[in-house]
């Protein structure tokens, strides 16, 4: 059996090494060493284990005299006052590490401290935010009515009586989790978890709020205003954080998500960025010619108040249909449409033109009509235009 290295060697410290010197060296070789991180590692599991062990007996001053006065025999075996370190194993590291506050966000970055402060956070809320053509070209201001758990105000969210005082948890040592090692055949195992009776905060209430429970929280209303920009559209959602359920006892409070679902409209109909209105004309106008007004998604002062039927309540715009126009022909009326989301280009407003076939007629229209019928220029042609020719006719921008 190999001789034991020095234990100031192992954590890479000098003997005058303060105790928060220890500690961050003991963090360092933890962090790169821990079975989490290094699954199946033999390695990397005894290196673990040697810098846990250094850093029990440097830690504790009366093992460290003990350990500069006499070496590895001062703190081992029958005669080190009973620090017996010959069967230090892995377990024993991993009881030591979480003792020093450690935790699994240590491991992996982001760390959080001290895990007793790995409070449960509360629940994400979703609702779904039902909007206009009208308001996603212009962008709005929502106010949500939410049902939602908010802070305990007669315990201040701390989940315990007036006067009274928290315990530290005794499932997990007051660390928030707990940690079940386990042998497979890949080795040992670690799983850690979220401790089911304290969920988390280390402590437990001894003596309850009387109105929450002891969960420092209770169900109430809250109005919250949501600011949604122009563009947006059905399957986009908003995430406002720490506008969801705040969690029990103090815990961080989760996030409001907010789905959006466009409302269908009764006149324009959404491609995309850009929208379809279809303007339906009399076959005289159509063979004429006339100019015609254009509602736009635009609203005129005081048209937010009109039914959305109503073409009174939007801004228009003139154009001219020359004689001629066949149906299906479309006119482009630039900017009209919908803002890019969080850009700066807009879509086009397009007017697909349609022909309005009456469908009563008296007497004497009916009589116009058929004597129309028989001019040669009413008469459709009987060679049928070919698909390209159609498109150009049809489609112009």
């Amino acid at each position: 059996m190999s001789a034991k290295r020095d234990y100031y060697e192992v954590l890479g410290v000098a003997k005058e090494a303060s105790g928060d010197e220890l500690k961050s060296a003991f963090r360092k070789l933890a962090m790169k060493y821990h079975p989490d991180k290094n699954p199946g590692d033999k390695e990397a599991e005894e290196k673990f284990k040697e810098a846990a062990e250094a850093y029990e007996v440097l830690s504790d001053d009366n093992k460290r005299q003990r350990y500069d006065r006499f070496g590895h025999e001062g703190v081992g075996g029958a005669g080190g006052g009973g620090f017996n370190f010959e069967h230090f194993d892995l377990s024993d590291a991993l009881r030591m590490f979480m003792e020093e506050g450690f935790g699994f966000g240590d491991i992996f970055g982001g760390g959080r401290g001290r895990t007793r402060s790995r409070a449960q956070r509360g629940r994400d809320l979703q609702v779904s935010l039902r909007l206009s053509l009208e308001e996603i070209a212009e962008g709005v201001n929502k106010k949500i009515k939410l049902n939602k758990l908010v802070s305990c105000e007669t315990c201040s969210g701390k989940g315990q009586r007036a006067g009274s005082e928290a315990q530290t948890c005794q499932t997990c040592q007051g660390h928030g989790e707990v940690r079940q090692i386990s042998q497979s055949i890949f080795g040992r195992m670690v799983n850690v978890t979220t401790c089911p009776d304290c969920r988390g905060t280390g402590s437990t209430v001894k003596d309850p709020c009387p109105e929450c429970r002891g969960e420092g929280r209770l169900r109430d209303e809250e109005l919250v205003e949501v600011k949604i920009p122009a563009g947006v559209m059905t399957g986009n959602y908003l995430t406002l954080q720490g506008k969801g359920d705040i969690g029990p006892r103090g815990g961080p409070s989760g996030d409001l998500i907010v789905a959006i679902e466009e409302k269908d409209h009764p006149i324009f109909v959404r491609h995309g960025n850009d929208v379809v209105y279809d303007l339906y004309i009399s076959y005289p106008d159509a063979a004429l010619g006339t100019e015609v007004e254009i509602p736009t998604l635009t609203l005129e002062e005081g048209g937010k108040s009109l039914p959305e039927k109503d073409l009174d309540r939007y801004t228009k715009v003139k154009i001219t249909v020359p004689a001629g126009t066949q149906p299906g022909k479309v006119f482009r009326l630039r900017g009209k449409g919908i803002p890019e989301i969080n850009g700066y280009n807009q879509g086009d407003q397009m007017v697909q033109v349609k022909l309005w076939v009456p469908t009563r007629l008296n007497a004497q229209e009916k009589e116009l009509l058929k004597e129309l019928a028989a001019s040669e220029n009413i008469i459709a042609p009987k060679k049928d235009k070919g698909f390209f020719q159609k498109f150009k006719e049809v489609f112009s921008i």
